[in-house]
């Protein structure tokens, strides 16, 4: 995908809604959501998904169902195996 297409709020649930797993990172805090379990609320997922500019946090990453959003060495290399 083009790096300059700027994707918000409902691109951003819709990935997620179609995940198994979404791994959220922002810095060293990891947080993982168990699509298939947890049922979070838009707000609990678009508060770790949107940067302040309210779209969706850069990078992204999806390998068959696991969606991974922003940067964490150790977040992709358990998740993704990268």
């Amino acid at each position: 995908m083009d790096a300059k297409v700027k994707l918000g709020r409902a691109d951003a649930l819709r990935m997620a809604r179609a995940a198994s797993t979404v791994v959220v990172a922002k810095g060293k805090k990891v947080v993982t959501f168990d699509m298939t379990k947890d049922q979070p609320s838009d707000k609990a997922l678009t508060d770790h998904l949107l940067g302040p500019t309210g779209n969706l946090r850069a990078p992204v990453i999806q390998k068959g169902r696991t969606l991974v959003v922003g940067f964490n060495e150790e977040a992709l290399t358990q998740k993704l195996g990268v």
